[in-house]
């Protein structure tokens, strides 16, 4: 082994690499004033920067978690390497030829285990780029001109082919000078019975580098229809290839992530050339893994501008099922972003790469430049699962957003979204939907407080019995109603003009239903076993005990009750109903473009005019209520 790495070519390697040059490979700075540097520290979690970089004296320290050094200190931290491999690799970096105290240079046998790791990546590279052109290669040739891709555009990117050979790569590299270990430990090459294999054969190859442009890893394209197994194959987790740690194409796209304050995630590699080649060239693409916390990290160095606010994040996917998970994926990272974050779908489902293959290049700008803000993404995906042409499935979709909505942390932005919300919802009342988010609120803290998580909102028929407010004064006022029907069905008669509509509430709806199933208050021939019978044809043991309870529970009202209380309550409740008739269609004819449907434009607004002249009836006293 070689021994102690001479101290001139140490001093030697720090003078060739300027501080602030490489730390900018991995974070943006910006001026602290002084010839000084300032960012986001790596090696902690922090929204404003602390991390200062004085170029002067060639050191770094952070105020905030009192980490410090050299460029030599630098690289060992963020790159998890020894003194000497951090050495080595800023010297191969910088040029820098090293003497060993033992006498001699550098040699492949010399370096650390790192950096023969990224030789062997290096040469295999080199070796796919060059496979690429063979006869062998022309299904994965055609691959990439199927999808608009060139010539010019597989070497811009580094693209290459694995022969389908068990051991073309691991003998091109066993003449390179490398070891059969060292091959399967850089996950080139896998363990046999007879020896070292080809870990990547008849594939078309996308090589994976770190962002200082190393290259530590690849992914891979199955291309024959026979071959079982997965379309696409990564390289495994090695001491240099951590793909929770990488993003594909940050190599290429930091300085533009950098310039425009914009970083955006793709799906996978075809993507992040067709957004590059199209003219979005801050496309980056995971490794095989979905997007994480330690890419969040990466992402949020880069970004860093000139205030200590982020720039912007957005992430791309298709309109398709898989594509709305990952979008709840990301939704569920999105509280440890400091950038503003968004999303971009293509509504007909296509990625980018089929977009720009389809409708060109300014299709892949449009998609990027027509982004939402994330909270507005998730919040009209869950309330388009609500049918909003009925009070009850606006009630339904305004608890499932308000539960997002009430998870914002920016008050001022929590607020502003609850206004949005009021108006998707067609609601027109701002005042409750406000309320609506702040009972969410306080129930999520309580939820925290006990240790409990509370279950996301459901989607409408989730369940039949969901459990609602007894302090909502329409509520109680639908469970007056019931409890005539059930306990004086005799001054209840009116009970049975009243639609489905009347009531906001399942449990209510059940056994509005249920009545009408028995023949309706006017059926009644003796009172005293009107509640047992309507027990007895309760269609579950959950009904029955809330016919029960609506049976024996006291009307809260002082005394009897008589004719003109029943009047007043009946009256109330359809004038409830018909009121929200009314804002059901505003809110409706408020979402229709008279442009585009100017027929179901005027069918709503005459219906809207119908219902209005009957509320008007009912408010004169026409009909007999009042």
């Amino acid at each position: 082994m070689a021994g102690r790495i001479r101290d001139e070519d140490v001093a030697l390697v720090r003078e060739r690499s300027p501080i602030a040059e490489v730390v900018e490979e991995y974070l943006q700075l910006r001026s602290a004033g002084g010839g000084s540097f300032k960012g986001l520290c790596p090696f902690h979690d922090e929204k404003s920067p602390s991390f200062n970089v004085t170029p002067s004296r060639n050191l770094w320290y952070c105020f905030g978690c009192g980490e410090g050094g050299d460029v030599i200190t630098f690289i060992q931290r963020i790159e998890h390497l020894s003194f000497t491999e951090a050495v080595e690799s800023l010297a191969q970096h910088a040029g820098v030829r090293l003497r060993y105290e033992q006498g001699g240079y550098t040699s492949p046998g010399d370096q650390g285990q790192r950096q023969r790791l990224l030789e062997a990546n290096k040469a295999a590279a080199g070796f796919y780029a060059g496979r690429l052109l063979s006869s062998e290669a022309l299904a994965a040739r055609r691959f990439l001109s199927e999808r608009g891709f060139t010539r010019a555009d597989a070497d811009h990117f580094g693209l290459g082919f694995a022969p389908s050979g068990w051991e073309a790569l691991t003998s091109h590299l066993r003449q390179k000078g490398f070891t059969d270990k060292e091959i399967i430990t850089a996950g080139l090459a896998g363990q046999g019975r007879r020896g070292a294999y080809d870990k990547f054969r008849n594939r078309l190859l996308w090589p994976v580098r770190e962002v200082t442009g190393e290259v530590v890893g690849f992914g891979a394209r199955k291309l024959a229809s026979d071959d079982d197994g997965p379309k696409y194959l990564n390289t495994p987790e090695t001491p240099v290839f951590k793909k929770g740690h990488l993003l594909y194409g940050l190599d290429l796209a930091k300085r533009d992530i950098s310039r425009e304050r914009q970083a955006v995630i793709v799906e996978g590699y075809t993507d992040v050339m067709a957004c590059h080649l199209a003219g979005v060239r801050t496309a980056v693409a995971t490794c095989g893994t979905s997007f994480g916390e330690e890419h969040l990290k990466i992402l949020r160095r880069m970004l860093l501008g000139r205030s200590n606010q982020g720039g912007k994040v957005v992430f791309t996917f298709d309109g398709d099922v898989a594509g709305q998970k990952a979008a709840v994926r990301a939704f569920a990272e999105e509280h440890g972003f400091a950038s503003e974050t968004f999303v971009a779908v293509q509504p007909d489902g296509l990625d980018p790469c089929d977009l720009r293959l389809r409708h060109g290049d300014g299709a892949v700008v449009d998609l990027v430049e027509a982004k939402k803000p994330l909270y507005e993404f998730m919040i009209r995906n869950v309330i388009e699962q609500y049918d909003l042409d009925t009070p009850e499935g606006r009630m339904a979709g305004l608890d499932a957003a308000a539960e997002i909505v009430a998870s914002i942390r920016n008050e001022g932005v929590r607020k502003l979204y609850g206004v949005n919300l009021d108006h998707w919802l067609g609601i027109m009342d701002e005042e409750f939907v406000q309320r609506r988010v702040a009972q969410h609120m306080r129930s999520s803290r309580r939820s925290r407080g006990t240790g409990h998580r509370r279950a996301p909102a459901e989607p409408p028929g989730a369940a039949d019995y969901a459990p609602y407010d007894l302090r909502d004064p329409l509520v109680q006022l639908e469970r007056q109603v019931l409890k005539m029907a059930l306990q004086y069905p005799y001054l209840a008669g009116e009970f049975d003009t009243i639609g489905p509509e009347a009531f906001t509430v399942p449990q209510h709806r059940a056994v509005r239903e249920l009545i009408r199933a028995q023949g309706g208050v006017a059926a009644v021939e003796a009172v005293a076993q009107w509640a047992v019978r309507l027990r007895e044809a309760a269609p579950n043991e959950t009904q029955r005990a809330f016919v029960t309870q609506l049976a024996v529970e006291e009307l809260e009202i002082y005394g009897e009750p008589d004719e003109h209380y029943a009047r007043e309550i009946f009256g109330t409740i359809k004038s409830h109903s018909i009121n929200r008739q009314v804002a059901n269609l505003k809110s409706r004819l408020g979402r229709l473009d008279p442009s585009a449907d100017p027929e179901e434009y005027q069918r709503v607004f005459a219906e809207l005019m119908a219902v209005e002249q009957q509320r008007r009836l009912m408010r004169d006293g026409v009909g007999g209520t009042t």
